[in-house]
């Protein structure tokens, strides 16, 4: 015998950033050896439940009591040893930059993952007893990088205005030179023209003979100045990069007296360098500039006047004006007032949404989550003609639109499988063209040719095998991608998913609120012999009006529309949620129960009359959701509810046929007739109805056997399925705190058109970086081949950097995909 003990995971670690962090499968590690324990694993978040940790233990052998305190103290000992930092820097510019950041991070004493990015966050995981943040910040700064001050979970992200510019010694060191951040392009600009005037005067005679040759001097200096800093750190990381093989093969040419090709070469690597870090902080601003969408102050209704404040001095729960046609500062739900709101920054939808206020403020204010979306409003998005007073549900620092933004700086740190695998490559290239450059120098011991010739050979090879383009190539397509979809009101989470989007081929969709509007309507009241329609609605609503589902909600809306003003009303209380069956309640003295006829099996009490069992099959031919309602011992009735598909499902349904989508499924709890019925409407190829949460799960593993396939849903109830399917897409996550945190893509706004978009984005994505991957791995394998029959090494630098700048523009038309849903 063994019992169970099921403990959310928020409590035990609360610095947590998911589920799938390393510090889980630590506590799983610890607990799973304690004697007692029998098994412990994580049950993933669900509906509005927290990922939670459930323990198999011996009741002989650990109490209840006991085995809590042990779950607890384990994880506030992970919580107070690993610490978790995203730190926003400023100075990585280049690809090759980021990965000996990275490197130097993860050298450091305590330091368990590091990851940074071009232009943007550095993860860090550590060990508190052995490192500190402040060691980690320390570490960041020595080499060059500004890091924003410490700020403390719910502060305001940090934009690009708050990196500290204000002391100039920092501002030129983490822009890395005098110019600030134009400092590489100007230096290499400078290059180049060094490069011409050196070029020009060596072939114009008067002119003193070492003049042109200071002038080449002069370009090496310039172009070879950030070439030379990024070596020496890289060096001291103890790794060897492209910028150390660049300055090998200029120093070649110098060696050679081809000052004329050394300096070529430095000045095209050092464009192209930085071209890169401006196609990269292009890519990056289009994300970033999300954060300046909100407006700095609010105007706030204070001690019976409005006041203009801070938005970070909002309070949840204080009333803030929003005139007409301008932004919206926080999050929170209209009290007053109607207009229509733009919401495209935050959601992507095309067409303003129409607000209304809510029913009733004091019940909105206890359950935001369960407010209707045609009364949220959203941080950032754009107010129309009408004024609106909205009630702030969340602080600015944890809006939509900051955690939207703080979402994406996480993706960037989030490497995809091809970014692995040309890192991979890289580590094993780069010496095998150090060691081929080397034998390549003793040629002229084995063939009749002078050293030099053969010294000549060897720097045109280096140059040529050099994977400059390969670094680039997948880092700026997914950055481009993430800050695409961004932009559109998609959050995509990594590069992992964006490929991984790019290339499924079936797609299952849930069926209530992802097909359909999510907005039943209760269509039939059948109520048995000797029980009046009054009677049987009453109860229903009563057991309804308790629960936030939007099934519940349909039957309270429509059911009172149906009773007559004096019609008796009945309060019930206690209610319990028996999971993908119905619900239970007590009114009186009698339990009443209210779902699926599948549920009057299971539970204690009279079976389902034979009428009653013809009336619920009746409906459920005709594609109704059916709620059977009994109290006490007595049958009462069934409701009949019809949802019906989006308008725009069919369209949709067609668009992802054109783009490549094979198979397309719908999976839902309501049963087969009610599936069937709306899959015919929408065009579906199969429907899979009478599923628990489990055996959508099931289904998703089954299917996932077969073949990628990515799972559509709302995120709350689909959350299990999700995880499993090759990707999980969470639509109206803008709404959700659930959706946003469980999906690998969110679509913020409640428009299934957004979802052609971001599948057209992701496969033109991964074709971007195969492209890319040929680009510059067949650069590679036709250059070095030319190199070695004599092409001459200014050939050679200008193919090669040529090839970096191709791949950086090819990744930056990502930048410009097309929305082609919105005219859908």
């Amino acid at each position: 015998m063994f019992e169970r003990l099921r403990l959310d995971l928020p409590v035990l670690l609360p610095e947590l950033p998911d589920e799938k962090d390393a510090c889980v499968g630590r506590l799983v590690e610890e607990l799973a050896g304690r004697q007692g324990v029998l098994d412990v694993h994580v049950i993933p978040m669900s509906g509005d439940d927290p990922a939670r940790l459930c323990l198999h233990y011996d009741p002989d052998a650990l109490s209840v009591s006991r085995i809590r305190e042990i779950a607890e103290a384990a994880g506030a000992r992970l919580t107070k040893r690993f610490g978790h930092l995203l730190l926003k820097t400023d100075g990585v510019r280049y690809a090759t930059r980021a990965r000996t950041v990275s490197m130097n991070l993860q050298r450091l004493p305590g330091v368990i993952e590091a990851v940074a990015t071009v232009g943007g966050p550095v993860r860090v995981e550590f060990d508190r007893e052995l490192t500190t943040e402040t060691v980690i910040r320390q570490s960041l700064a020595d080499q060059g990088l500004v890091v924003a001050e410490p700020s403390p979970p719910a502060a305001k992200p940090v934009s690009d205005d708050d990196h500290g510019h204000g002391h100039e010694d920092d501002h030129e060191h983490g822009h890395g030179g005098p110019f600030g951040e134009n400092s590489e392009l100007i230096f290499a600009i400078a290059c180049g023209v060094l490069l011409a005037g050196g070029f020009t005067f060596s072939f114009m005679s008067g002119l003193p003979a070492w003049l042109p040759l200071a002038l080449y001097l002069g370009a090496y200096a310039t172009g070879g100045y950030f070439p030379l800093r990024e070596a020496i750190d890289t060096l001291r990381a103890g790794r060897f990069e492209i910028d150390i093989l660049m300055l090998v093969a200029a120093a070649g040419a110098a060696a050679l007296d081809e000052w004329a090709e050394g300096a070529l070469l430095l000045f095209l690597f050092s464009i192209g360098h930085a071209l890169e870090h401006y196609a990269m902080g292009r890519a990056r601003r289009a994300i970033t500039a999300l954060t300046d969408l909100a407006p700095p102050t609010a105007e706030v209704r204070r001690d019976g006047s409005v006041r203009e404040v801070p938005i970070a001095d909002l309070a949840i729960g204080e009333t803030i004006v929003i005139r007409p046609n301008t932004r919206i500062p926080a999050d929170g739900f209209v009290t007053w007032g109607s207009s229509s709101v733009d919401q495209a920054p935050v959601t992507g939808e095309s067409v303003p949404v129409d607000k209304q206020p809510v029913d009733d403020i004091a019940r909105a204010g206890l359950n935001p989550q369960g407010i209707r979306l045609d009364s949220i409003v959203f941080a950032g998005t754009i107010n129309g003609p009408g004024a609106l007073d909205v009630q702030v549900t969340r602080a600015a620092a944890d809006s939509t639109l900051a955690r939207l933004v703080r979402m994406v700086s996480e993706a960037e740190t989030q490497k995809s499988p091809t970014q692995r695998f040309t890192d991979r490559f890289e580590r094993i290239f780069v010496p095998v063209v150090l060691l081929g450059v080397g034998l390549l120098l003793l040629a002229w011991l084995v063939i009749d040719e002078p050293f030099a010739a053969s010294f000549y050979r060897a720097m045109a090879v280096l140059v040529a095998a050099s994977p400059c383009a390969l670094a680039i190539s997948t880092p700026s397509a997914v950055l481009s991608g993430i800050a695409r979809a961004a932009r559109g009101g998609v959050l995509v989470k990594g590069g992992g998913p964006l490929e991984s989007l790019g290339r499924i081929a079936a797609i299952a969709f849930d069926k209530t609120g992802t097909l359909t509007e999510g907005k039943p309507r209760l269509t039939d009241v059948i109520a048995m012999t000797g029980v009046t329609e009054a009677e049987l609605l009453t109860v229903a609503i009563a057991v309804e009006d308790l629960s936030d589902h939007p099934l519940a909600a349909a039957v309270v809306r429509d059911g009172r529309l149906r009773l007559a003003n004096d019609a008796p009303s009945a309060k019930a209380e206690d209610l319990r949620s028996i999971t993908g069956r119905g619900l239970a309640a007590r009114i009186g003295s009698d339990d009443v129960f209210v779902g699926k006829a599948a549920l009057f099996d299971e539970i204690d009490g009279p079976s389902l009359p034979p009428d009653l069992q013809a009336h619920v099959k009746g409906l459920e031919q005709q594609g109704r959701t059916t709620m059977v309602v009994r109290s006490g011992q007595r049958y009462l009735g069934v409701l009949g509810l019809m949802d019906t598909p989006r308008p725009n499902a069919a369209g949709v349904i067609t668009q992802l046929r054109a783009l490549g989508i094979s198979r397309m499924i719908m999976i839902s709890g309501d049963n087969k007739q009610v599936a069937d019925a709306v899959a015919k409407q929408v065009g579906l190829d199969e429907a899979w109805g009478d599923l628990m949460p489990d055996g959508k799960v099931e289904l998703i593993k089954q299917l996932r056997s077969q073949q990628d396939v990515a799972m559509v849903g709302d995120g709350v109830n689909d959350a299990p399925a999700m995880a499993h399917a090759s990707v999980g897409i969470a639509m109206g996550a803008a709404g959700s705190d659930v959706a946003l945190e469980t999906a690998d893509v969110a679509l913020m706004g409640d428009e299934l058109s957004r979802l052609p978009f971001v599948i057209g984005l992701s496969r033109q994505a991964t074709r971007t970086i195969k492209q890319n991957l040929w680009i510059s791995l067949g650069m590679v394998a036709v250059l070095v081949p030319a190199t070695l029959f004599g092409l001459q090494l200014g050939a050679a630098v200008v193919f090669h950097e040529g090839s970096t700048l191709l791949v950086v523009a090819n990744a930056l038309r990502l930048l410009a995909y097309r929305d082609r849903s919105a005219k859908a």
